[in-house]
């Protein structure tokens, strides 16, 4: 048998393509294992590697009763890792769709994009993505249907919601948690959210650890384990039940007047607690984004208005309380001029011509020409010292977020402007919000002491532990006991056949309080068919319980829109529900003395 023959030149070729094919190997081997080891090596760690957030929950708040106002649920967010996805898992996507009801067109995107690139015509600038939202929030109920559908790409992650059981109950003093557009997290948006952010937010916790192929996590490669501290809970002085005939109210009234804007408030004198508080135009926070700009705000405490009649109690006071005029003292309101320093001023209108009338009928009958003469012999220092110490030109104290100051005419602004003495004692040139209103008149209420305004009770732990603890605060004394007094008889009257505001009056129970009817501005020019109606009053005047301020900007009816006739009945409806309520008996004589004598507070200076 003959050796076959073969070519050397084929010999050759075949070892050479065969060393080739080794070499090949033996490259790619020190290619992986010796030159790109430590970039491999990392990616390798990196796909094993997990860092977890685990997120604290946010403290609760609730109002002085422990009902729950905000709250905070677990839900998941859920997403996908396009690395991950299989062919198998395409087939299933209509049924994730419905679960999360999420657009089909939006998941298959998520599911086929692999690499993310901040630059789409640069190639070396793409990133791999191992996680894309598909939903940031479901019901963990939702999530257990998810994971049925055993879609290995698909997992989730537990994170917290914050809800507001009440929806529009107590809005704007709640605040919500709204997306930051630069990192998408949530952040406390205005009221007691934003303001005491600080205890409710806690610390976020996290982890580090590492997985298998399946992303199933290896506990006992866990490195590190920072677990998180929840939130504080926070106490307000809010009662739900007072809220709720407060926004009650501000519906009725939005429906019968159809005004620009409503405010409510009620407070307690003796210590500054804010019971309640309620605007129009308002939204629900769990909702926020389906409302415009406008209802966010807290027009209680950031929209500024003329306070028009409402001021003369600045006036009356300052000029009792410097003995500058008796409640007896009186004047003619006949007169269309009085004499400044030589000057001849023209004196603003009534309402009702007024003949000679005492200062004390001079604020039950609301004049305009009367409070102007006492604010001419009180002088413009006097007025503008007295009015900041009121409150007015200044923030509250109250602690949230958007208070504005308003605006205070300096005693320098009287020489540029001679129309100021006769305007500023009535109410105009002066620019206030309503709380600040509300607080001069629970200066009143209060014998002559400025309340800190109180929303915050306390600051309290998982276990009922008080971490901090708010006190009512007296600022200072802005009138004497006695002055208040004489105020508080003048009051009184105003809801009485003779005063402006009878319809303010409670069934058995003594209402003092102040009628406000202020010109609006349009143009330039004070108009004569817009006006923001006030009333502001407290009860039982012998020894007040609650003090109570409606607003209505620019109520829509026929003829002027009275304090009397828009927001004084609107008074009366809230304060009988909330006599009611509370249980508030009338005053008896013997009852009044002793109550007086328990209430000498000249002490506070």
């Amino acid at each position: 048998m003959s050796r076959a023959f073969v070519s050397p030149r084929r010999q050759l070729t075949m070892t050479l393509i065969i060393l080739g094919c080794f070499g090949a190997v033996f490259w790619r081997l020190v290619d992986l294992h010796v030159i790109q080891r430590p970039h491999l090596l990392e990616v390798a760690q990196r796909s094993r590697e997990v860092f977890k957030m685990e997120y604290s929950r946010r403290g609760n708040i609730y109002d002085d009763h422990g009902s729950i106002l905000a709250t905070t649920r677990s839900v998941v967010e859920l997403g996908v890792d396009p690395v991950m996805v299989t062919p198998a898992d395409l087939q299933k996507l209509p049924q994730l769709a419905q679960l999360i009801n999420v657009p089909l067109e939006d998941l298959q995107k998520a599911f086929t994009t692999l690499v993310r690139s901040e630059d789409p015509a640069d190639a070396a600038d793409a990133r791999q993505i191992r996680w894309a939202v598909l939903s940031p929030a479901i019901e963990e109920s939702v999530y257990d249907q998810v994971q049925a559908l055993n879609i290995k790409a698909v997992y989730g992650a537990t994170k917290f919601e914050r809800i507001y059981p009440g929806g529009e109950l107590a809005a704007h003093i709640l605040g919500y948690m709204g997306q930051d557009d630069k990192n998408k997290d949530e952040v406390p948006q205005g009221g007691v959210e934003k303001a005491l952010d600080f205890y409710l937010h806690g610390q976020d916790g996290w982890k580090e650890t590492e997985q298998d192929g399946h992303h199933h996590e290896q506990e006992q490669f866990t490195s590190r384990d920072v677990k998180p501290a929840d939130g504080l809970n926070v106490e307000l002085t809010l009662d739900t039940m007072l809220q709720t005939y407060a926004q009650d109210e501000v519906t009725r009234l939005v429906k019968e007047y159809t005004p620009e804007g409503v405010t409510i408030i009620i407070s307690e004198p003796s210590t500054g607690d804010i019971l309640a508080l309620a605007n129009y135009p308002t939204f629900d926070p769990n909702h926020y984004r389906d409302y415009p700009l406008v209802n966010l705000k807290n027009r209680a405490l950031s929209d500024v208005f003329e306070p028009g009649s409402t001021f003369k109690i600045v006036t009356a006071s300052a000029a009792l309380n410097e003995n500058v005029v008796t409640p007896e003292d009186r004047f003619d309101c006949s007169k269309p001029t009085i004499e400044v320093n030589g000057r001849t001023h023209k004196l603003p209108m009534d309402d009702v011509p007024n003949g000679v009338l005492s200062v004390s009928e001079i604020v039950a009958r609301s004049s305009n020409r009367g409070a102007a003469n006492i604010g001419v012999l009180l002088g413009p220092v006097r007025l503008d010292d007295y009015a900041e110490s009121f409150g007015f030109g200044q923030t509250s104290g109250l602690g949230l977020p958007g208070e504005s100051r308003g605006d205070l005419q300096p005693p320098s602004a009287f020489d540029r402007d001679s129309l100021l003495i006769t305007r500023v004692p009535m109410g105009q040139g002066v620019d206030a919000t309503a709380l600040q209103v509300h607080q001069a008149m629970s200066v009143i209420a209060n014998h002559g002491i400025m309340m800190e305004p109180r929303l915050v009770r306390r600051v309290y732990d998982a276990d009922g532990n008080t971490v901090v603890q708010f006190e009512p605060k007296a600022e200072r004394r802005v009138i004497s006991s006695h002055t208040a007094d004489l105020l508080n008889t003048m009051l009184c009257e105003v809801v009485s056949a003779d005063g402006t505001a009878v319809r303010a009056k409670l069934a058995d129970i003594t209402v003092a309080g102040k009628t406000g009817t202020a010109q609006k501005v349009i143009d330039g020019k004070y108009s004569s068919t817009h006006h923001v109606s006030t009333f502001s009053g407290y009860f039982p005047a012998e020894r007040p319980r609650l003090v109570i301020t409606v607003i209505v900007d620019d109520a829509h009816t026929q003829g002027i829109a009275w304090g009397g006739t828009v927001s004084a009945p609107a008074f009366q409806h809230v304060a009988t529900l909330a006599v009611q309520y509370l249980g508030i008996q009338p005053i008896s004589d013997h009852n009044n003395m002793v109550a007086m004598k328990g209430d000498n507070l000249d002490w506070i200076r």
